[in-house]
């Protein structure tokens, strides 16, 4: 008799558990490692901006119902701030918001968009930054793209989306990273 409240609490307990839904992505974008240093001293301003229209980066996508939408834990902008920073340094600049070369980061869209189905679910991730930098006379803009695919059974867990969404932005900060023709305008 006394295990049966037992056993009514226990599935109680872990029904409650199962029913949680997390309501955020935690993102944590590391800092790339530069293929090459630049060859001359130079300073630079870092900026980072968000202009995306939504704060949400998850979209799930269920036949017959509204969609779900997940938002990071933490400010994606501030983080990619902090990694375009010390990147930067990495690469050989001086790091200076006072500095005449500036180079401003844009995120212009990052989303994972996840169909369920029956059988499964397909998680499309687009993510797009725009660089704007600038010299003394020029200005010099370029976007950078990266997509991502991610198909499974059943329905995705919250730590393969993170985990895919980190590698996507870890690949695309490491290409803008290591562009060569933008350091050779930045060095001007």
């Amino acid at each position: 008799m006394k295990s049966l409240p037992l056993l009514l609490c226990t599935s109680l307990f872990l029904s409650a558990c199962a029913s949680y839904t997390p309501t955020h992505i935690a993102l944590n974008p590391s800092v790339p490692q530069p293929l090459n240093q630049i060859d001359q001293y130079a300073t630079v301003a870092v900026n980072t901006i968000d202009v995306r229209k939504a704060n949400f980066i998850v979209r799930f996508n269920k036949e017959g119902e509204a969609a779900e939408l997940i938002s990071p834990s933490e400010p994606i902008r501030q983080q990619l701030d902090s990694v375009f920073k010390q990147a930067m340094t990495k690469v050989g600049y001086q790091v200076d918001p006072a500095a005449t070369n500036s180079a401003e980061f844009q995120l212009d869209y990052l989303l994972t968009d996840v169909t369920e189905s029956t059988f499964g679910f397909e998680a499309k991730t687009t993510l797009t930054i725009n660089v704007v930098a600038k010299n003394q006379t020029q200005e010099f803009t370029k976007i950078y793209n990266a997509k991502g695919l991610l198909k499974g059974p059943f329905s995705p867990d919250y730590a393969t989306l993170e985990l895919d969404m980190n590698k996507l932005i870890d690949e695309l900060t490491s290409k803008i990273i290591n562009d060569a023709e933008l350091h050779h305008f930045l060095q001007q």
